[in-house]
This record gives C-alpha cells, structure tokens and sequence, in this order.
C-alpha cells in the first residue's frame, strides 16, 4: 500500500502557556493548515484539550516525509510554541 493510501496522524505537544502565546502566529498557523486542507492532504485538524495542550492533524494521500515539510513549514514550530511532534500510521477501518 502505498503512501498515498495510508492515514497518519501528526500530534503535536504545545508549550504550558500555550493559549496566552498562540495569538500573534495563530492567523499564520491556521492559514497553513488550510492551504494542506485545500490540496486535499488534510482531512481533519484540531487541538486537544482546554486549555489546549497539544492538536491531532489527520493527513491522508500524503506520507511521513511530507508531514515533516508540513512540521517544519508550521508558524507555531518555527516560534517555538510545540514541544514535540510525532506521526502515527491510522488504520482506518473501511
């Protein structure tokens, strides 16, 4: 099976205070999410708790080394606001 018919999951662990720092690359964050959702490689995107502590974004028709360009394109990764990130394989039932 091929990348382009496999579902990963990238999660992302954000900083503490992530709610209160969020807000000058938020507009930026979103944009970028929305132009992979666009192209089709994002199918569901959103963070985890509340306050948030970290997000789950779903990828599909795209495979480990393209979330990696999505990770390091990613405002809130360049302004140091994630942690730590990790992609999972999703064996989505049919």
């Amino acid at each position: 099976m091929s990348d382009a018919d496999r579902t990963y999951i990238l999660f992302y662990e954000y900083v503490d205070d992530m709610a209160e720092r969020r807000g000058p690359y938020r507009e930026a964050h979103l944009d970028h999410v929305q132009a992979h959702r666009y192209e089709g490689n994002i199918i569901m995107a959103g963070a985890l708790g509340d306050p948030p502590t970290g997000a789950a974004i779903v990828f599909r028709g795209v495979g480990p080394e393209g979330i990696e360009v999505f990770v390091n394109d990613d405002p809130y990764v360049k302004a140091g606001l994630v942690t730590s990130w990790r992609t999972e394989l999703w064996n989505v039932l049919p």
